[in-house]
Protein backbone atom coordinates (compact mmCIF):
# COMPACT_ATOMS: atom_id res chain seq x y z
CA UNK A 1 0.00 0.00 0.00
CA UNK A 2 0.85 3.39 -0.98
CA UNK A 3 1.86 6.22 1.80
CA UNK A 4 -0.30 8.21 2.59
CA UNK A 5 -0.11 11.69 0.63
CA UNK A 6 0.17 13.97 3.92
CA UNK A 7 2.89 15.18 6.16
CA UNK A 8 3.86 17.18 9.08
CA UNK A 9 6.76 19.69 9.64
CA UNK A 10 8.41 21.16 12.60
CA UNK A 11 7.99 24.74 12.44
CA UNK A 12 11.13 24.96 15.01
CA UNK A 13 14.00 22.79 15.26
CA UNK A 14 14.73 20.77 17.97
CA UNK A 15 17.12 21.77 21.06
CA UNK A 16 20.83 21.60 20.73
CA UNK A 17 22.44 18.61 23.31
CA UNK A 18 25.67 18.92 24.61
CA UNK A 19 27.35 16.60 22.51
CA UNK A 20 26.43 18.49 19.18
CA UNK A 21 25.41 21.95 18.96
CA UNK A 22 22.84 23.33 16.36
CA UNK A 23 23.84 25.38 14.02
CA UNK A 24 21.64 29.24 14.65
CA UNK A 25 19.66 30.09 12.21
CA UNK A 26 21.61 32.86 11.08
CA UNK A 27 24.40 31.00 10.39
CA UNK A 28 22.69 29.75 7.53
CA UNK A 29 25.46 30.53 5.79
CA UNK A 30 27.27 28.01 7.95
CA UNK A 31 24.85 25.35 7.31
CA UNK A 32 24.90 26.29 3.85
CA UNK A 33 28.92 25.35 3.66
CA UNK A 34 28.52 22.24 5.77
CA UNK A 35 25.88 20.69 2.88
CA UNK A 36 28.30 21.44 0.25
CA UNK A 37 31.04 19.80 2.07
CA UNK A 38 28.36 16.76 3.02
CA UNK A 39 29.08 16.29 -1.12
CA UNK A 40 32.64 16.07 -0.86
CA UNK A 41 34.14 12.59 -1.08
CA UNK A 42 35.46 11.13 2.18
CA UNK A 43 34.75 13.55 3.86
CA UNK A 44 31.94 14.30 6.85
CA UNK A 45 30.46 17.62 7.53
CA UNK A 46 32.45 19.56 9.43
CA UNK A 47 29.25 21.88 10.63
CA UNK A 48 26.25 20.85 13.16
CA UNK A 49 23.46 21.43 11.20
CA UNK A 50 20.09 22.89 12.67
CA UNK A 51 17.43 20.42 12.52
CA UNK A 52 13.65 19.91 12.04
CA UNK A 53 11.26 16.50 12.83
CA UNK A 54 8.63 15.57 9.93
CA UNK A 55 5.73 12.75 10.64
CA UNK A 56 4.53 10.91 8.39
CA UNK A 57 2.39 7.43 7.69
CA UNK A 58 2.84 4.78 6.08
CA UNK A 59 1.49 1.41 5.58
CA UNK A 60 2.44 -1.93 4.67
CA UNK A 61 -1.21 -3.36 4.23
CA UNK A 62 -4.47 -2.32 6.15
CA UNK A 63 -3.09 -4.13 9.46
CA UNK A 64 1.00 -2.77 9.67
CA UNK A 65 0.18 0.99 9.98
CA UNK A 66 4.24 2.38 10.49
CA UNK A 67 3.87 5.92 11.62
CA UNK A 68 7.40 7.50 11.05
CA UNK A 69 9.26 10.40 12.70
CA UNK A 70 12.11 11.47 10.72
CA UNK A 71 14.75 13.84 12.03
CA UNK A 72 16.83 16.08 9.45
CA UNK A 73 18.77 18.62 8.64
CA UNK A 74 16.87 21.92 7.78
CA UNK A 75 18.66 22.51 4.83
CA UNK A 76 21.31 20.89 2.57
CA UNK A 77 21.36 17.42 1.09
CA UNK A 78 21.11 15.05 -0.12
CA UNK A 79 22.16 13.26 3.02
CA UNK A 80 22.67 9.37 4.01
CA UNK A 81 19.98 7.88 5.41
CA UNK A 82 19.81 5.71 9.35
CA UNK A 83 16.99 3.60 9.37
CA UNK A 84 16.51 3.10 13.24
CA UNK A 85 14.39 0.49 14.96
CA UNK A 86 13.30 1.01 18.93
CA UNK A 87 13.14 -1.83 20.96
CA UNK A 88 10.07 -3.52 22.88
CA UNK A 89 7.18 -1.21 24.51
CA UNK A 90 9.30 1.91 23.14
CA UNK A 91 9.33 4.72 20.69
CA UNK A 92 11.19 7.06 18.21
CA UNK A 93 11.09 9.80 20.68
CA UNK A 94 12.62 7.55 23.54
CA UNK A 95 16.04 7.57 21.65
CA UNK A 96 15.82 11.79 20.86
CA UNK A 97 19.53 11.99 22.28
CA UNK A 98 21.19 9.81 20.14
CA UNK A 99 19.24 10.41 16.60
CA UNK A 100 19.00 14.32 17.31
CA UNK A 101 23.07 14.12 17.63
CA UNK A 102 23.05 12.23 14.17
CA UNK A 103 20.97 14.44 12.44
CA UNK A 104 22.83 17.13 13.45
CA UNK A 105 26.30 15.63 12.47
CA UNK A 106 24.55 15.29 8.61
CA UNK A 107 22.05 12.32 8.74
CA UNK A 108 18.65 11.66 7.89
CA UNK A 109 17.25 9.51 10.73
CA UNK A 110 13.88 7.50 9.95
CA UNK A 111 12.59 5.76 12.88
CA UNK A 112 9.30 4.43 12.63
CA UNK A 113 7.02 2.90 15.41
CA UNK A 114 5.99 -0.96 14.70
CA UNK A 115 2.43 -1.61 14.78
CA UNK A 116 2.76 -4.54 17.79
CA UNK A 117 5.61 -3.81 19.93
CA UNK A 118 5.36 -0.50 20.38
CA UNK A 119 4.38 1.66 23.43
CA UNK A 120 0.67 1.87 23.44
CA UNK A 121 -0.39 -0.55 20.72
CA UNK A 122 -3.66 -2.48 21.72
CA UNK A 123 -2.51 -5.94 20.54
CA UNK A 124 1.49 -6.08 21.60
CA UNK A 125 2.93 -8.96 20.39
CA UNK A 126 6.60 -9.61 20.90
CA UNK A 127 7.04 -12.45 18.68
CA UNK A 128 5.85 -9.67 15.91
CA UNK A 129 9.48 -8.61 15.87
CA UNK A 130 10.13 -10.98 13.15
CA UNK A 131 7.72 -8.82 10.56
CA UNK A 132 10.25 -5.66 11.42
CA UNK A 133 12.71 -6.23 8.94
CA UNK A 134 10.11 -5.96 6.11
CA UNK A 135 8.52 -3.24 7.88
CA UNK A 136 12.01 -1.34 8.32
CA UNK A 137 12.78 -1.89 4.31
CA UNK A 138 8.99 -0.98 3.24
CA UNK A 139 9.57 2.25 5.30
CA UNK A 140 13.35 3.26 3.67
CA UNK A 141 11.37 2.31 -0.29
CA UNK A 142 8.65 4.62 0.80
CA UNK A 143 11.23 7.36 1.83
CA UNK A 144 13.05 7.11 -1.79
CA UNK A 145 9.68 7.85 -2.96
CA UNK A 146 8.78 10.70 -1.34
CA UNK A 147 11.81 12.49 -0.81
CA UNK A 148 14.33 11.53 -3.80
CA UNK A 149 15.99 14.69 -3.19
CA UNK A 150 17.00 14.44 0.34
CA UNK A 151 18.73 11.02 0.64
CA UNK A 152 21.86 9.80 -0.70
CA UNK A 153 20.71 6.70 -2.30
CA UNK A 154 24.34 4.94 -1.99
CA UNK A 155 24.62 5.89 1.25
CA UNK A 156 21.81 4.00 3.47
CA UNK A 157 22.36 1.97 7.05
CA UNK A 158 20.14 0.40 9.50
CA UNK A 159 20.24 0.57 13.19
CA UNK A 160 18.34 -0.52 16.50
CA UNK A 161 18.04 -1.15 20.15
CA UNK A 162 16.80 -4.24 21.36
CA UNK A 163 14.56 -6.14 19.37
CA UNK A 164 15.27 -2.81 17.39
CA UNK A 165 19.03 -4.70 17.09
CA UNK A 166 17.40 -8.13 16.21
CA UNK A 167 15.26 -6.01 13.21
CA UNK A 168 18.62 -4.41 12.04
CA UNK A 169 20.41 -7.65 12.42
CA UNK A 170 17.15 -9.64 10.41
CA UNK A 171 17.90 -7.26 7.24
CA UNK A 172 21.32 -8.54 7.12
CA UNK A 173 20.31 -11.58 7.32
CA UNK A 174 16.90 -13.86 5.80
CA UNK A 175 15.24 -10.24 4.86
CA UNK A 176 18.16 -9.12 3.08
CA UNK A 177 18.01 -5.55 2.53
CA UNK A 178 20.68 -4.52 -0.75
CA UNK A 179 20.74 -1.22 -0.21
CA UNK A 180 22.17 -1.39 3.13
CA UNK A 181 25.92 -0.04 3.36
CA UNK A 182 26.30 -0.28 7.31
CA UNK A 183 24.62 -1.38 10.33
CA UNK A 184 24.00 -0.79 14.05
CA UNK A 185 23.03 -3.08 17.14
CA UNK A 186 22.64 -1.81 20.24
CA UNK A 187 21.74 -4.22 23.25
CA UNK A 188 20.57 -6.93 20.21
CA UNK A 189 21.12 -10.06 19.26
CA UNK A 190 20.08 -12.92 16.53
CA UNK A 191 16.78 -14.85 17.26
CA UNK A 192 17.74 -17.86 14.88
CA UNK A 193 21.65 -17.69 14.25
CA UNK A 194 21.40 -16.85 10.86
CA UNK A 195 24.65 -16.28 8.37
CA UNK A 196 25.02 -12.83 7.14
CA UNK A 197 23.89 -12.36 3.28
CA UNK A 198 24.71 -10.49 0.50
CA UNK A 199 27.73 -8.03 0.07
CA UNK A 200 29.74 -6.96 3.14
CA UNK A 201 28.97 -4.26 5.59
CA UNK A 202 30.52 -2.71 8.83
CA UNK A 203 28.26 -3.67 11.07
CA UNK A 204 29.14 -2.31 14.99
CA UNK A 205 27.31 -3.51 17.87
CA UNK A 206 27.30 -1.81 21.55
CA UNK A 207 26.30 -3.61 24.41
CA UNK A 208 26.39 -3.44 28.52
CA UNK A 209 28.65 -5.94 29.91
CA UNK A 210 25.84 -6.08 32.70
CA UNK A 211 22.91 -6.45 30.01
CA UNK A 212 20.11 -8.90 32.56
CA UNK A 213 17.69 -8.22 29.20
CA UNK A 214 19.41 -9.30 26.25
CA UNK A 215 22.52 -11.34 27.67
CA UNK A 216 26.18 -9.65 26.64
CA UNK A 217 27.20 -13.38 25.57
CA UNK A 218 23.97 -13.04 22.77
CA UNK A 219 25.31 -10.64 20.88
CA UNK A 220 29.19 -10.89 21.57
CA UNK A 221 28.79 -14.34 19.47
CA UNK A 222 27.32 -12.87 16.61
CA UNK A 223 29.92 -10.43 16.09
CA UNK A 224 32.84 -13.33 16.63
CA UNK A 225 31.35 -15.24 14.12
CA UNK A 226 31.21 -12.45 11.47
CA UNK A 227 33.60 -12.17 9.51
CA UNK A 228 32.49 -8.86 7.58
CA UNK A 229 33.97 -5.70 9.27
CA UNK A 230 32.99 -4.71 12.37
CA UNK A 231 33.83 -3.12 15.77
CA UNK A 232 32.18 -3.86 19.27
CA UNK A 233 31.57 -1.18 21.99
CA UNK A 234 31.91 -2.84 25.29
CA UNK A 235 30.04 -0.98 27.77
CA UNK A 236 31.90 -2.30 31.05
CA UNK A 237 29.06 -1.43 33.51
CA UNK A 238 26.35 -0.81 31.35
CA UNK A 239 22.92 -2.73 31.22
CA UNK A 240 20.06 -3.00 29.45
CA UNK A 241 19.19 0.78 29.05
CA UNK A 242 22.61 2.84 28.94
CA UNK A 243 23.31 5.11 31.97
CA UNK A 244 23.74 8.96 31.05
CA UNK A 245 27.94 9.00 31.63
CA UNK A 246 27.85 5.86 29.09
CA UNK A 247 25.30 7.12 26.52
CA UNK A 248 27.15 10.22 25.64
CA UNK A 249 30.17 7.83 24.80
CA UNK A 250 27.75 5.44 22.64
CA UNK A 251 26.36 9.11 21.12
CA UNK A 252 29.98 10.32 20.25
CA UNK A 253 31.64 6.69 18.80
CA UNK A 254 28.09 5.87 17.06
CA UNK A 255 28.42 9.45 15.42
CA UNK A 256 32.22 8.86 14.51
CA UNK A 257 31.25 5.35 12.97
CA UNK A 258 28.00 6.90 10.85
CA UNK A 259 30.82 9.31 9.82
CA UNK A 260 33.05 6.86 8.49
CA UNK A 261 30.56 4.04 7.44
CA UNK A 262 28.53 6.63 5.51
CA UNK A 263 30.78 9.09 4.07
CA UNK A 264 33.86 7.38 4.52
CA UNK A 265 35.89 9.84 6.94
CA UNK A 266 38.93 8.30 7.99
CA UNK A 267 39.55 10.85 10.34
CA UNK A 268 36.29 10.33 12.22
CA UNK A 269 37.35 6.32 11.90
CA UNK A 270 40.36 6.96 13.31
CA UNK A 271 38.68 8.96 16.42
CA UNK A 272 36.85 5.83 17.49
CA UNK A 273 39.06 4.26 19.90
CA UNK A 274 39.44 7.21 21.76
CA UNK A 275 35.69 8.16 21.58
CA UNK A 276 35.07 4.59 23.01
CA UNK A 277 37.49 4.52 25.79
CA UNK A 278 37.01 8.43 27.14
CA UNK A 279 36.18 8.18 31.07
CA UNK A 280 37.02 4.50 31.22
CA UNK A 281 33.55 3.64 30.70
CA UNK A 282 34.02 1.32 27.83
CA UNK A 283 36.61 -0.37 25.47
CA UNK A 284 36.31 -1.31 22.15
CA UNK A 285 37.48 -4.54 19.25
CA UNK A 286 37.68 -2.35 16.69
CA UNK A 287 38.14 -4.84 13.03
CA UNK A 288 36.82 -2.30 10.77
Amino acid sequence: MAACSTSKASTTAQQPISSAPATKASDAGEASDAGEASEAADTAPAEAFEIQTTEVSFSRGDDRPLPTTIWHPASGGPFPLILFSHGLTAKPSNYAELITTWAKAGFIVAAPAYPHTSEGVRDFNAVDVVNQPADASYVIGELLKKYPDWIDTDRIAAGGHSAGGVTTLGMFTGNRDARLTAGLVLAGRQLIVTPLKGTEAPIMFVHGRKDDTVAYADARSVFDAMTWPGAFLTVTKGNHNFTEGSLSVIVETTTDYWRWSLYGDETAKSRLTADATKGGLATLTDRL
